[in-house]
């Protein structure tokens, strides 16, 4: 495909590597016979690195089909998180390298997973963006006069530490945010 018929979210592969296409700029020049120009910026599938790439407009991309599958987590196979497809019962296992920063937020029972598939190989895990979870340890409240909202450490049973309100207790069950890792309320 043409890089001027490259749109965001796009599969694309470069160099052998493939990335998704986040963001687009165009820049036109004003002289005369100018080429157009456009600068991709695009994150690798798998890892999520970023990488930037300039093109002119008639310069070739080879578009890839990225199948995003409904899936719900089964169970642990050492150190590779299982997940079963919600239609057709497939099983993707994925390796910790695929998963990275996910894995705090991975529960049994919550709907929401979908596993990026290439090829039919799983290349990618994208999470919900809230997820229940339950405090483990957190320190006790503060009985004090404060009028101001403080936080306090908290880990949860997936391994994850974000900060929490001082009212929340241990075994309480609250929503995190899976986008920026902070505490979004009880459950």
């Amino acid at each position: 495909m043409k890089a001027s018929d490259v749109k965001k979210g796009n599969v694309v592969e470069h160099d052998g590597t493939v990335y998704q296409v986040r963001d687009i700029e165009r820049s036109s020049p004003t002289a005369r016979g100018g080429n157009v120009t456009f600068r991709f910026t695009m994150y690798s599938i798998p890892g999520g690195r970023k990488f930037d790439l300039s093109l002119r407009a008639d310069d070739d991309l080879k578009e890839m089909d990225l199948l995003r599958r409904a899936a719900n987590f089964s169970y642990m196979d050492g150190d590779a998180y299982v997940f079963m497809d919600n239609e057709d019962y497939t099983q993707y296992t994925l390796g910790p390298e695929l998963v990275g920063d996910n894995a705090g937020y991975i529960v049994e029972g919550v709907e929401g997973y979908y596993v990026q598939v290439i090829d039919d190989a799983p290349v990618g895990l994208q999470v919900p963006t809230s997820v229940v979870l339950t405090v483990v340890d957190t320190a006790p409240e503060l009985k004090g006069a404060s009028a101001t909202k403080r936080t306090k450490p908290a880990k949860l049973n997936t391994g994850v530490e974000i900060q929490v309100p001082e009212y929340i207790t241990n075994e309480e069950k609250v929503w995190v945010n899976t986008l920026t890792g902070e505490f979004a309320g009880r459950a």
